[in-house]
């Protein structure tokens, strides 16, 4: 706390108490996934980083659904002022003070971007505004314009966090340091002299060296001793015997290179009851899966979670979902999947074995995982639609155009209008049951064409009719579907679009006139 008082100055509150700030750096959204414990996350309060010249980007917008699925109060700090044109470091002054020195062009600029970055929160149902002009901490986001290069702007966002932390998150900041320590896995590094450390965010009692820790996984917990304790000085880690919440340290134990980030650690005071704490608190965060669906794989619990929630919500099952890289018995399990669209593994933030049994696809930014994911589903739907249905006749339905006979016979050739479905060359035509002709060839504005899409013109060459006698100006004819294409169809549904649907209702309307029991 005496940090923070010494960079805020006169801008803190003489009755601020609250013990101080611990703060963690986590790049992107996946290590503040990890930061969730039982009942809810870890971090009391957030600071989204938004470069104040590039606006919401998509990893913004995936860090703000984290944060709302959470219920994670934030406030946001506008970077990169000094990139604004017309900047000028002021020395010794406040965030306000500084910008009221700026040039009046750099203030309007300022404000420009301030308010384009408003608008874009409130499109996210969220309310903002700079924070000197707040009126309700509770109903809207605060935010602060800054620049982690000079400076400015670093003393009001931490008298903003602390006096938000003082008044709203009382009961958050209390802790006890005398019991038995508890921590969440942030990160598995490997370190030249130590090999695999876990860095442990301890958010209550203490853990020290020598102590016995119980760390959850999917499977059997691992029950470990630890081996040294490190805290991060300046830029070296220090060697300590123990340490108090709320700390982050590295801690250093034998038999951990199976943990995974975002799971939960515990020193051991009674190791029956710490396994089935440990037990039951991974059952409550263990995802459910669906019985169809893609697979993914992810670098952590945390990460995991997230793609997981963004897939369901855009109405993306998923099968199989497991942590670290895609390996080729992930590949083989995937290719071995019945429906096409499912043969697809998606990726973030790992790497994976070069194939081309099933789709790979790989970001680091969950939204391009999904887009990429759309995308692919999409064409491979019109590949196999393709398939499925090169050799059965589509639903169509056309109208003779008044007028525009261009020849009667040998082989007639019209004018007409495609109702509903697409026309092609060689689809054959019928009206009352009754098949009449095959569609020849086709143009359009004198141009040789081998389609013709709904709610399209053309001209179109019908051999063996004669125009007044099998056919008529303003006849509706529609393609000729066999019983037996009517049945593939059927099945292949979901290939067609709305009205070709009901195109085909109306086929077999007109054939079961005669024949109730036509195509069924």
């Amino acid at each position: 706390m005496q940090t923070i008082k010494k960079i805020c100055g006169k801008l803190l509150s003489k009755d601020i108490k609250i013990p101080g700030l611990l703060f963690i750096d986590s790049p992107g959204h996946a290590a503040f996934n990890n930061l969730r414990k039982r009942g809810g996350n870890l971090a009391d309060i957030a600071i989204l980083v938004i470069d104040i010249n590039e606006g919401l980007k998509p990893q913004t917008l995936e860090s703000i659904e984290i944060l709302k699925q959470y219920k994670t109060p934030f406030i946001i700090a506008l970077n990169k002022i000094d990139l604004i044109n017309g900047y000028r470091k002021i020395e010794n002054k406040f965030l306000l003070e500084s910008i009221n020195s700026q040039p009046e062009s750099f203030q309007k600029v300022l404000d420009e971007k301030l308010y384009k970055i408003v608008e874009s929160l409130f499109g996210l149902g969220f309310d903002s505004e700079r924070f000197d002009r707040l009126t309700d901490y509770t109903k809207q986001i605060s935010l602060i314009p800054c620049s982690a290069k000079t400076g400015d702007g670093i003393a009001e966002l931490l008298m903003v966090i602390s006096g938000l932390s003082q008044k709203y998150l009382e009961n958050s900041l209390k802790t006890d340091v005398k019991g038995p320590g508890k921590g969440i896995i942030l990160e598995i590094k490997e370190e030249k002299g130590l090999g695999t450390t876990l860095d442990v965010i301890i958010y209550d009692g203490s853990i020290s060296k020598n102590d016995q820790i119980i760390i959850g996984t999917f499977d059997e917990p691992i029950i470990t001793k630890v081996k040294a304790i490190f805290e991060p000085e300046k830029s070296r880690l220090k060697s300590v015997n123990k340490v108090s919440a709320s700390s982050g340290v590295k801690i250093s134990a034998i038999g951990i290179e199976n943990a995974i980030s975002g799971m939960p650690l515990k020193v051991i005071s009674n190791i029956e009851d710490d396994v089935n704490e440990i037990k039951q608190e991974i059952n409550e965060i263990l995802i459910e899966l669906d019985n169809e669906g893609v697979a993914i794989k992810a670098d952590s619990l945390g990460s995991m979670e997230a793609l997981i929630k963004l897939l369901k919500e855009n109405n993306i099952k998923v099968k199989r979902a497991s942590i670290g890289n895609i390996s080729k018995k992930d590949i083989s399990e995937v290719s071995a999947e019945l429906d096409p669209l499912n043969k697809v593994i998606l990726g973030f933030n790992v790497k994976s074995e070069i194939t081309k049994e099933v789709k790979v696809i790989l970001s680091n930014v969950i939204y391009t995982i999904i887009d990429k994911l759309k995308k692919w589903q999409d064409e491979e739907k019109k590949k196999i639609e393709a398939k499925e249905l090169e050799n059965v006749t589509r639903p169509c339905k056309i109208k003779i155009l008044q007028d525009y006979v261009f020849r009667a016979s040998n082989p007639a050739v019209v004018g007409i209008e495609v109702l509903a479905g697409t026309l092609k060359i060689g689809t054959p035509l019928f009206r009352d049951e009754k098949k009449l002709t095959d569609v020849k060839s086709m143009q359009l504005e004198k141009e040789n064409i081998k389609e013709i899409p709904q709610g399209k013109q053309g001209a179109i060459s019908l051999p063996d009719v004669t125009i007044g006698r099998q056919i008529n100006e303003n006849d509706i004819l529609y393609s000729f579907v066999t019983e037996q294409e009517f049945r593939k169809l059927k099945e292949l549904k979901r290939f067609l679009n709305t009205d070709e649907i009901e195109i085909l209702k109306e086929i077999a309307n007109i054939n079961r006139k005669n024949n109730p029991l036509w195509g069924i």
